[in-house]
């Protein structure tokens, strides 16, 4: 198998762990048990965790401008795997918010170029850290104070999006200077990695609470690339291809990805079908399955019960 094809595989199966993981994580969020100590959620660290890792391998084997499109694919395999494996379907709304907030994502990286190799030195490290705080908690006030549980979940997946960005640009410095042969030069980058690694974490499974998987996900999904494209532009010397042309159409492409995180916030959570739900559906008593049951009090059930005796 070729570098290049071999990279492309890795990129794939980083993107299912990546989306396998989000599915467990939005499970958990549903959960009255704390996700720490929930089982499930350390499966979910463990498939993300190997996606990382599927993802900085790739990079090894092939281009960054081909791994990270790829990348992008996470939220179109994460729809079909939730319906497949926990009954939770999409809508023709959320499919077509998925398809284009990845295909706006993709068309963004593809036109990205690579710069002159520089890894945030100097002061650049600390003020890239400072601000990614400083972002982070910004939209974390904000989610504070929405009611609307899916714009909640969509502002936290940005911040774990930020986190998860930046973290990237210091692990690719950090990847350098091991392959130099001086690893532990960088051990202050490292702290940081795992600090926005474990924020980004605990963010994203903030982000799935009550507001489903799709949106959050996207969200994450499309802010994670987009910082670490933003932070090598305007730090280090990349730009777009193509020059005045592709910066157009690099901000047309932003523009479609943002369209589809708007159609994504549009749709509202679902939940999977249960098996008495699916039941009385099927003998037509109506029941809608988007939503969640309200439980009867007890005046409920002795007049409904008081109104079939009176039919019998």
């Amino acid at each position: 198998m070729s570098p290049l094809a071999l990279s492309v595989l890795l990129s794939l199966v980083s993107a299912v762990a990546y989306a396998a993981g989000a599915i467990v994580q939005e499970r958990v969020a549903a959960d009255a048990v704390p996700a720490v100590s929930s089982r499930a959620w350390w499966v979910a660290v463990l498939l993300n965790g190997l996606g990382g890792v599927l993802h900085v391998v790739a990079l090894a084997y092939g281009p960054l401008s081909l791994v990270q499109p790829l990348g992008a694919l996470t939220i179109v395999f994460a729809l079909p795997m939730a319906a497949l494996f926990v009954g939770r379907r999409a809508g023709a709304t959320a499919w077509r918010g998925a398809v284009m907030a990845t295909a706006g994502l993709a068309g963004l990286l593809a036109l990205t170029g690579a710069g002159d190799g520089r890894s945030p030195d100097g002061g650049a490290g600390p003020l890239l850290a400072v601000g990614c705080a400083g972002v982070v908690a910004a939209l974390c006030l904000v989610a504070g104070g929405v009611r609307r549980a899916v714009v909640r979940g969509v502002l936290l997946g940005a911040a774990a999006g930020v986190a998860f960005g930046t973290a990237s640009v210091f692990t690719k410095a950090v990847a350098e200077d091991v392959t130099a042969g001086a690893p532990l030069g960088r051990w202050p980058d490292m702290l940081v990695i795992a600090a926005l690694a474990a924020a980004g974490l605990l963010l994203s499974q903030a982000s799935y609470r009550g507001a489903g998987l799709a949106a959050p996900l996207a969200t994450v999904t499309v802010v994670n690339p987009v910082v670490a494209a933003a932070v090598g532009i305007t730090l280090f010397g990349e730009g777009f291809r193509y020059g005045v042309t592709g910066t157009v159409l690099a901000l047309g492409c932003g523009v479609v990805a943002a369209g589809g995180l708007v159609l994504l916030t549009a749709v509202p959570p679902s939940r999977p079908v249960s098996e008495p739900d699916a039941a009385r559906a099927q003998v037509g008593e109506g029941v809608d399955v988007g939503a969640v049951p309200r439980p009867r009090t007890h005046l409920e059930v002795e007049v409904r019960a008081g109104a079939v005796a009176g039919r019998s």
